[in-house]
């Protein structure tokens, strides 16, 4: 999945429009996403996302799939927020928050109202933000996203760590299929125990493999004069959009609008 990522946002319709203009128009929605009340978060979510798959040409498919991967950890936290309990002596203090419940023992652990409305505010969040970040990653290559940030006075050495940081991911990938399908066509996960030894393994020759991979990332780097600081290229050529700067700038203004309103009715 992550190289695919990384050939999408090569490929994708919006390349050659400037990345500046690209992550400035996904942060303003994310700062909007930040203080704006559920239904201004779906809406952001929507408009982003037909940024994504219409005007960018990503698959619907993979980019469902993202959300879909980000769906489950929001499920994963549900219960903790949704199921409480409380002393049955202090049972009257909840009623009106109680939607169904059981005793257990001297306690009452019942689905709370408030928790629901909690987790609802937490999806609709978590989906906005996470539809600006699939924008930023689905449409911006990862080199040029850190020329962008140094542009505008990011770190150098954090631009630096977060390249080698996105280059190990993929060795990382590459060895972890290798050795899985190795293990696999050997049987290494016929039963449970053989299972666990055989994982224990893969996660051993992965840190070995990182290892000799950093070990020869550091001779090739000192072997060609590093002084500190990587250099990224590219030839491609961007443009500023009028048309979708004023459509950004107009959207930002009617969700702005709408929110006002929300907050004063």
């Amino acid at each position: 999945m992550t190289l695919q990522i990384d050939t999408l946002a090569y490929t994708n319709r919006l390349r050659w429009l400037a990345p500046e203009q690209k992550l400035l128009f996904a942060i303003a929605l994310l700062i909007i996403t930040a203080f704006s009340h559920p239904l201004i978060q779906i809406l952001i979510a929507i408009w982003i996302s037909t940024w994504t798959v219409v005007y960018a040409g990503i698959p619907a498919k993979i980019y469902l799939k993202l959300v879909y991967v980000a769906t489950l950890f929001w499920l994963t936290s549900l219960p903790a927020l949704v199921i409480n309990g409380v002393n049955i002596a202090h049972l009257r203090l909840i009623q009106s928050d109680s939607i169904a419940g059981m005793t257990i023992g001297s306690y009452y652990l019942y689905i709370s109202n408030h928790g629901i409305e909690q987790g609802l505010t937490i999806f609709t969040r978590a989906i906005a933000s996470l539809a600006c970040l699939y924008f930023i990653m689905l449409t911006i290559p990862f080199t040029e996203l850190l020329q962008t940030l140094r542009r505008i006075g990011f770190p150098v050495i954090l631009t630096d760590l977060l390249l080698l940081m996105y280059r190990f991911i993929f060795v990382l990938l590459n060895a972890s299929v290798e050795l899985w399908t190795a293990q696999q066509s050997r049987g290494g996960y016929r039963t449970f125990n053989i299972g666990i030894k055989s994982l224990s393994l893969l996660i051993g020759q992965l840190l070995k493999r990182t290892l000799e991979n950093y070990r020869q990332v550091s001779l090739s780097l000192a072997s060609r004069g590093f002084k500190g600081e990587f250099q990224f290229w590219h030839s491609h050529r961007y443009y500023l959009s009028k048309r979708y700067a004023m459509e950004a700038i107009m959207g930002c203004a009617i969700l702005l609008g709408l929110e006002w309103n929300i907050s004063i009715f």
